[in-house]
C-alpha cells in the first residue's frame, strides 16, 4: 500500500452532518439529504464531493466501534457568505495528511482503511492527528463500479 504525503492547506466546507457510530452507520441517511439539495450551494469550487468524519480527540487510542463521531456529505466553497438552510460550515485546518488511492466499490472501502490502520500506518513514521478524516469523490468515483476510485486523506502528524 501506497501513500502520497501532502500539505493540505485550509479548506472551507459546506454540507450536512450526522452523528454516528461505526456500528450505527447512517451514511445513506446522511447522503439522501444532502444530494437533492446539492445544487443548492452556489458558490463551491468544484464538482467533488467530501465524505468526512470528525472524531474526538483520542478516538482511536482504545478504539471501539461503538463511540459517536460526526459523519458529514460536503463539497468545497470559496467563502461562506451564502448558507443554505439546514447546512453548516466546517473548516479543514493546514496540516500533514496521508493520501491512499481507493480502487473498487465503495462497499469494499473498509478493506482499504483496515490496511491503512493495520499495515501502512504502525510501519510508518507517523501516527494518527486529530482533524478531520475525509474522501474525495470527483469524477472517478462511481459508487459501486468495480472501477470507482476515490482518494482517502488521513491526518498524520510525526511520531515523537
Amino acid at each position: 500500500m501506497e501513500a502520497r504525503i501532502e500539505n493540505l492547506t485550509e479548506k472551507k466546507l459546506l454540507g450536512k452532518h450526522l452523528d454516528m457510530s461505526f456500528i450505527e452507520n447512517k451514511t445513506f441517511q446522511l447522503w439522501s439529504s444532502f444530494m437533492p439539495r446539492r445544487k443548492e450551494i452556489k458558490n463551491s469550487l468544484d464538482s467533488n464531493l467530501y465524505s468526512l468524519e470528525v472524531f474526538p480527540a483520542g478516538h482511536f487510542d482504545n478504539f471501539d466501534p461503538n463511540n459517536t463521531f460526526q459523519k458529514w456529505a460536503a463539497v468545497e466553497v470559496s467563502d461562506f457568505e451564502n448558507i443554505p438552510s439546514e447546512m453548516e460550515t466546517l473548516v479543514i485546518p493546514n496540516g500533514l495528511y496521508a493520501v491512499f488511492l481507493h480502487k473498487g466499490p465503495a462497499t469494499e472501502a473498509y478493506q482499504t482503511y483496515h490496511s491503512i490502520f493495520t499495515e501502512w500506518l504502525p510501519n510508518s513514521e507517523y501516527t494518527v492527528d486529530d482533524r478531520p478524516h475525509f474522501a474525495v469523490m470527483d469524477e472517478r468515483y462511481k459508487k459501486d463500479d468495480p472501477n470507482s476510485e476515490e482518494e482517502i486523506w488521513i491526518p498524520i502528524k510525526h511520531r515523537p
